[in-house]
């Protein structure tokens, strides 16, 4: 063998680092070139030229027209079908919310009393985990009632236990006819990335053009939000399963349907219950938001605090919307991942049942007490306490004794930071935007990813709306790498132990059940309307992916790989900066993608605070119900998701297949 044979693969190892430091500049090189050269550009390759937009809103607006005026089954338009439809909602919301809140004036029934409802989510915390879980879901329903919340708490629950069955039936339902059908899966799956990626406030507004505006529209606008996640858990649950467990039942003599019913989806199990909790969790989301079109409870409430800015009043709401969302988390948690118990044959009723037997004893003593009192029936108002006084004293204390600094912080991040970075983005031409996209897609995916993200970006360019979505560009951009310098090294700091982890987790949970108007509350508090607050609600709601995928891809590097590295004789920093974090890198580029598209979230529900970016514009859309507009506005923010996850999934997956992960 000779030298040069031998050499060889060093060769072609240094050839490989040079093309790996080369692609970047590569994809750079257009977009550095248009971008100095801007001030020698035609002023059509600068800005988008207005007699180039093409006429999205006008052609939605004409299709919506038409289905909502015009017969097109038979005597009924489009309209009439959905109204006559979105009617059978409003029985089990009345039926639901006459248990809870209301009672049956026809048939002389009350409402249960609020500790039977306390006492009931209480054993059925017990029965799915332990009793420390029946006595935080009691203590939550309790809150409600003491502190006054119980009539919207009840509202806003009836909702969420109407529309998330309905969501779930009709995702699961979707979930396997797209395993089963791959022509609906090619159709499907697309639909659903762009419905995921959709702003909440864009399902408003064609909801408020063909259903209407009042409680039962909310209720609708729930059910649809909804939908997307259940239907992609099922795909991901279905198509999981082992192909070994389906060989063996048809080897034990099952039919297609038998193998679906009793094979596949029991094994899919998890999966699926993984994502009910996603439902029940968006549903309560988007009960809050659908306030803006008529849904009655907590979310109307805490609407109306913030915009009289009684931020006391408005946290005591928000407190009951977490704790409701805190305890419908943990209680699907437990039960995606309780497992059957078994009892000995010769068992008794009582050992048989023992949860059940805790909750007729709940019922028939709760009764009995309301019967007693009515105190146990509905909480008296004279007894309501309230902490609105102490968040208005804090508050205060606030404005008087941390306002210089506050105002400091604030103007000083206005000037020195985000109006440069607006400045910046603002001066980046459209062109230069585009080859960059189109560059970043064929290095990472060929020219079948260079053309749906070169569209995606095209489509947002001549819809009329660049200006204002360099701007939602530029807050996002801000947030992110804020989130990035934060949360990456609590994530690395998480990793490091199991305690450390479970810390961690713990409070990603938390937040991350907190539904997102809920953020806009404390930076109202600390820095009023405007830029800064609006990015501030962005870094707190989008920083939670970043910590869980670091501590995800940390501490799952391969212990064999860990352990040459100590073999090795590495220091603990050679070991986290040069085996772990190049092998986690994937994963937390699949985390800052979620806080990513977490952040386009947040910063359309933060131009509720005074943002002048697309949010606005969505805003604007949902008063003067412009369903054109709307949609178009929230399409073009779906598609800065879409090319941003598009590009970074790209680009992980090639990282990954290098790595052999």
């Amino acid at each position: 063998m000779t030298a040069a044979t031998l050499t060889r693969p060093a060769e072609m190892e240094e050839q490989r680092s040079v093309s790996s430091m080369t692609k970047p500049l590569l994809v750079l090189l257009p977009f550095l070139m248009l971008l100095f050269a801007a001030s020698l550009l035609p002023d059509w390759a600068a800005q988008v030229p207005r007699n180039w937009t093409i006429p999205f809103v006008g052609w939605v607006n004409t299709l919506i027209e038409h289905l909502r005026d015009d017969a097109i089954f038979g005597p009924f338009s489009f309209r009439d079908l959905t109204r006559g439809a979105a009617e059978l909602i409003t029985w089990p919301l009345a039926f639901v919310e006459g248990l809870l809140v209301s009672g049956f004036p026809g048939v002389g029934l009350a409402a249960m009393p609020w500790v039977m409802i306390a006492g009931l989510a209480g054993v059925f915390g017990w029965y799915l985990r332990d009793w420390r879980l029946g006595l935080l879901s009691a203590g939550c329903v309790a809150y409600m009632a003491i502190f006054g919340k119980w009539d919207l708490s009840m509202i806003t629950l009836s909702v969420v236990l109407v529309a998330a069955p309905i969501a779930g039936l009709i995702g699961f339902g979707m979930g396997i006819l797209a395993v089963k059908k791959q022509w609906f899966e090619a159709l499907i799956v697309p639909l659903l990335n762009v419905l995921q990626s959709l702003p909440h406030f864009s399902y408003l507004i064609p909801i408020a053009v063909f259903i209407g505006v009042g409680h039962k529209a909310g209720a609708i606008a729930t059910v649809i939000f909804a939908i997307p996640p259940m239907a992609r858990l099922t795909i991901l649950g279905l198509k999981g399963v082992a192909e070994e467990v389906r060989e063996a039942g048809k080897m034990a003599g099952c039919t297609r349907f038998q193998i679906l019913w009793m094979v596949e989806i029991p094994s899919a199990r998890q999966s699926l219950l993984v994502g009910v909790n996603q439902v029940i969790m968006q549903c309560l989301a988007m009960v809050v938001i659908a306030s803006f079109v008529g849904a009655r409870g907590l979310g109307h409430d805490l609407l109306f605090r913030l915009q009289a800015l009684k931020i006391g009043q408005a946290l005591e709401s928000g407190v009951a919307i977490v704790l409701m969302a805190i305890t419908l988390d943990q209680l699907s948690r437990a039960a995606a991942y309780k497992q059957p118990s078994h009892v000995l044959p010769d068992a008794t009723w009582l050992q048989r049942f023992p949860f059940l037997a805790a909750a007729v004893a709940v019922v028939l003593g709760s009764l009995l007490l309301a019967a007693v009192t009515p105190n146990a029936r509905a909480w008296p108002a004279e007894l309501a306490l309230s902490t609105a006084p102490f968040w208005d004293a804090l508050v205060d204390w606030v404005t008087v004794t941390l306002y210089d600094p506050l105002q400091y912080l604030r103007n000083a991040m206005l000037l020195y930071v985000l109006i440069p970075i607006r400045d910046l983005f603002q001066s980046i031409p459209w062109t230069a935007m585009v080859a960059l996209v189109a560059a970043a897609g064929w290095t990472l995916g060929g020219l079948r990813l260079a053309l749906i993200v070169t569209g995606f970006v095209l489509f947002i360019a001549f819809a009329g709306y660049w200006e204002r979505s360099l701007i939602t560009a530029y807050m996002v951009t801000v947030a992110v790498l804020i989130c990035i310098a934060i949360g990456l090294p609590i994530g690395i700091w998480a990793s490091r132990s199991e305690r450390r982890t479970g810390i961690a987790k713990l409070v990603c949970d938390t937040f991350q059940t907190f539904p997102s108007f809920i953020y806009l509350i404390p930076v109202i508090m600390l820095f009023k309307v405007g830029d800064v607050a609006a990015i501030s609600a962005i870094i707190i709601y989008a920083m939670i992916p970043i910590v869980r995928y670091t501590i995800f891809g940390l501490r799952n590097v391969p212990q064999e790989i860990v352990e040459a590295g100590l073999t090795s004789g590495c220091t603990q920093r050679q070991l986290l900066w040069n085996i772990c974090m190049p092998l986690a890198f994937p994963e937390i580029m699949l985390g800052i993608n979620q806080t990513i598209m977490f952040a386009l979230f947040m910063v359309i529900i933060a131009a509720f605070i005074g943002t002048k970016d697309i949010g606005q514009e969505i805003f604007r859309a949902l008063t003067f119900n412009d369903a054109g507009k709307g949609l178009v506005l929230g399409l073009c923010v779906a598609f800065m998701g879409l090319t941003v996850d598009q590009l970074i999934t790209a680009w992980s997956t090639k990282r990954r297949q290098r790595l052999g992960l």
